[in-house]
């Protein structure tokens, strides 16, 4: 599809000659050492985790929650046969739609013996570390099986690819965007749809790989749609001699598209028009584009970035989706310019610019500042399916992107190489002080780590049981959200088995006017803000009748059998004061929280 087969790397005579075993053997030698590359790499990027079980994602505790929830999640489907597509364990008593959450069943379902086994938390860290270890190892078998790259230029297109800043951004407690590994697997199995006689069983195959990328991750199924169908169209343009194979391929496509359609079919109408589905996300999650310097700039996971140099440029720190500093964009615009004669180099790199253009957001934005010129996302944020992408990970596509590119520059000049033995020892030092001096900076550093606070043995002993029979759900101070998400670790320390009112997911707003669009918890009911202003502010606002009431409605609406506190809580003084004032019940110390029973209350 790109460059020639070569196997001038392994060293050795012309197939089927004298040396035919020992360049096999040397092959596979080399294809182990790169697999065991990208595991260390893995390792590294997350070592702080695994070397302290007691360490946590500092940057984004948040998500780090969820998907442990997550994986128990899924551990609960299969070994209680739960309900996989909607859930009653949290937001109690409306319940979540984890279709239109990040569920990451096609993860959490196979994992279920680590989830048992060793609980969410380790799950979840497998899950994130070998990720990025198999992303890169499934880039580095398509580049030198598939795309006919030498097995040096594979292992340094697919490194990137798994290990680029905004990978390791994402590595922040993203483990379903880091875990790309299915996405080399739709480029494999969509090239072979124009393999003559197959287009059933190629067909059929593709399907079932959309369906678990669907599982994964659906924004990154889009955005891969969207670049295949570039260079698939680019190729068929360009190369009249392609086109022979456009009916196998047409026909596989739409094999795969019956299957997965088949397939997904009930489980994308639960996301979209099941209860929980939400019209799309707010308008400060929309806001969420990427600053036109940070293309040029170094993500603070870099060993030339630091946080300081980089956080007016990103939302957060899981965000940095475009940080691939200075050199290595003149070197990715000078690749262009040299491989312009290759179709699908050309394909790519109109594929990126799309990309960068529509990661923009609605209003370009440089340095941190406004500009006032309207980017080309502001037509489309508002049609159905965009409008649920955040505009920022557009740039996060440029990734894979870059490294097939780096791929195929290698590739060639290994074949200028091969043609000008004599010129070999200057075109070598000049492509090494090139990928040195665009590569070095961005080499990724061990994410950051904090720790967290033993779950309380409230929540470890069982003690909590007797107060959620009959349906009762147990509320937490302050109720969980984005902003406090331990509840949902310790939910999932129990397999789900404790209840939760409200918690940390996307809901629709179902307040009059508000459209339905995402939240990222329940709308917010009197009490529910009653805490989240102590917490703020560390006083309790005036109580007043009414406020009691609305206490106790609420108390009701969430089925409360029991409110806890944990007394670590930096405003664990004035939230007890004021949950005491609301309900009139003094709270009992027990298995390290403050404990309300409100069973007599809510009947």
């Amino acid at each position: 599809m790109t460059t020639p087969q070569s196997d001038a790397a392994d060293g050795g005579a012309a197939e089927g000659g004298p040396d035919e075993g020992g360049r096999s053997t040397r092959g596979r030698w080399t294809d182990l050492v790169a697999a065991l590359s990208f595991v260390l790499l893995a390792f590294w990027v997350t070592a702080r985790f695994w070397l302290d079980p007691r360490a946590g994602v500092r940057d984004n505790l948040s998500d780090q929650a969820q998907f442990q929830w997550m994986m128990a999640h899924g551990a609960r489907v299969v070994t209680e046969f739960a309900y996989p597509f909607t859930t009653d364990r949290m937001n109690v008593p409306d319940g979540v739609n984890l279709m239109a959450n990040t569920s990451v069943l096609s993860i959490s379902l196979p994992m279920t013996p680590v989830t048992v086994l060793f609980g969410p938390r380790w799950s979840f860290l497998l899950f994130l570390t070998l990720g990025m270890a198999a992303t890169g190892i499934a880039w580095y078998l398509l580049l030198s099986r598939v795309l006919a790259v030498g097995r040096g230029p594979a292992w340094l297109g697919a490194g990137f690819c798994a290990f680029a800043p905004a990978m390791v951004s994402h590595a922040n407690a993203h483990p379903n965007i880091v875990g790309q590994f299915v996405v080399p697997l739709l480029v494999w199995r969509t090239l072979r749809l124009a393999e003559p006689g197959r287009w059933l069983r190629n067909g059929v195959l593709l399907g079932l790989v959309i369906v678990w990328q669907a599982f994964l991750n659906l924004e990154i199924l889009l955005m891969t749609a969207i670049g295949l169908g570039v260079v698939v169209v680019a190729l068929a343009v360009a190369r009249p001699g392609l086109r022979r194979a456009a009916r196998p391929f047409c026909a596989g496509l739409g094999v795969a598209a019956v299957v997965s359609g088949a397939l997904l079919a009930y489980p994308l109408s639960v996301q979209f028009f099941g209860p929980g589905a939400y019209q799309g996300l707010s308008p400060l999650i929309r806001g969420y584009r990427t600053d036109l310097a940070s293309f040029v700039a170094w993500s603070r996971e870099s060993l030339a970035g630091d946080a300081r140099g980089s956080v007016w440029l990103a939302k957060n720190a899981t965000e940095e989706n475009a940080f691939f500093g200075w050199p290595l964009v003149v070197l990715v615009v000078a690749l262009v310019w040299w491989l312009r004669r290759n179709v699908v180099v050309l394909a790519l790199a109109g594929v990126g610019l799309l990309f960068a253009l529509f990661s923009l957001g609605r209003e370009v934005r440089l340095d941190g500042h406004d500009t006032g010129v309207p980017g080309p996302w502001a037509a489309l944020e508002n049609l159905p399916i965009l409008h649920s992408v955040v505009p920022t990970r557009w740039s996060l596509a440029l990734t894979p992107i870059v490294g097939i590119l780096l791929a195929l520059g290698a590739e060639h000049v290994r074949g200028l190489v091969r043609r000008h033995p004599a010129a070999r020892p200057q075109l070598r030092f000049a492509t090494a002080t090139v990928l040195t001096m665009a590569l070095l900076p961005i080499l990724p550093t061990p994410l950051p780590a904090v720790r967290l606070e033993p779950v309380p043995a409230f929540v470890t002993s069982g003690a909590w049981r007797p107060y959620v029979e009959g349906g009762r759900s147990v509320v937490t101070l302050p109720l969980p959200d984005t902003t406090y998400p331990e509840p949902l670790r310790w939910s999932a320390e129990t397999r789900l088995d404790m209840p939760l009112a409200r918690g940390y997911f996307l809901y629709p707003d179902t307040r009059p006017g508000k459209g339905r669009i995402a939240l990222f918890t329940a709308p917010p009911r009197p009490t529910s803000d009653f805490f989240t202003q102590i917490r703020k502010t560390d006083a309790v606002p005036p109580i007043t009748p009414s406020t009691r009431v609305a206490a106790l409605d609420d108390l009701r609406y969430w089925r409360a059998g029991a409110v806890i506190l944990d007394p670590r809580l930096p405003q664990a003084a004035a939230l007890r004061r004021g949950m005491t004032a609301l309900t009139g019940i003094r709270p009992t110390p027990t298995g390290g929280v403050w404990l309300w029973d409100v069973r007599p209350l809510t009947g």
